[in-house]
């Protein structure tokens, strides 16, 4: 047990401050304080299985500079995800939400975590300790800290206005990729650049220059009306 209650303080003092938490915080400001704690929960969950699988010499290192890159890709299409907003008109004009904030969390939490200071910990901690132990206990030290990180988005959604907390949270997302993108393609070749700007093009396009066959409709019936 001893490991278990190590595991579990070094990661939650790892996670306060850390950037996943300012994730955490920014995502319960737009979604249901339980889908992001178990998105959280499931994420942490998958990071620190292959952390501890790391630690006692079960699997070999991945190429920190691609994870950085990939990584910073995907935050940078998170936060365009964020401006556009999760909800479409349909052809009667209503909101139909996206449903799929459960995966947005997990995946979002799951690339932030790879290659962070937390997962290094949880390396370090599992070459000294038993698989379960350090496991589970970092995974709760990570969940417990975040969710402290839940508590204050949900005070600061329900006193913000819905456009104020969306381009905050975008920030936060391009910020962190932007960091994470250049991280990892200062040290790749060129190709890898070339391929960023293009990815983050079609991203782009993709988001904002295409409509849904709900919004076309809506755009055509908008016409015929004038």
């Amino acid at each position: 047990m001893g490991a278990f209650w190590l595991s579990l303080f070094v990661i939650f003092i790892a996670e306060l401050g850390d950037k996943t938490q300012l994730v955490a915080l920014s995502l319960a400001t737009q979604f249901n304080a339980k889908v992001v704690l178990a998105g959280i929960f499931f994420a942490t969950l998958l990071v620190h299985v292959f952390s501890v699988l790391i630690g006692v010499g079960a699997g070999t290192l991945l190429p920190a500079n691609w994870i950085n890159f990939a990584a910073g890709l995907a935050f940078i299409g998170f936060g365009m995800w964020t401006l556009r907003g999760d909800s479409l008109e349909d052809e009667n004009g209503a909101g139909k939400k996206v449903k799929s904030p459960f995966m947005l969390v997990a995946i979002t939490f799951f690339l932030a975590e790879l290659g962070d200071k937390t997962m290094l910990s949880t390396i370090t901690l599992a070459t000294d300790g038993p698989f379960i132990p350090v496991w589970i206990g970092s995974t709760l030290g990570m969940v417990l800290s975040d969710g402290l990180a839940i508590i204050a988005g949900m005070v600061m959604g329900k006193n913000l206005p819905e456009r104020a907390i969306k381009i905050g949270a975008a920030c936060i997302f391009f910020a962190f990729g932007i960091y994470k993108t250049l991280l990892g393609a200062v040290n790749l070749p060129p190709l890898a650049w070339i391929l960023g700007v293009a990815v983050i093009g079609i991203v782009y396009h993709f988001m904002f220059r295409t409509q849904s066959p709900a919004e076309e409709s809506a755009v055509h019936e908008k016409a015929e009306v004038a």
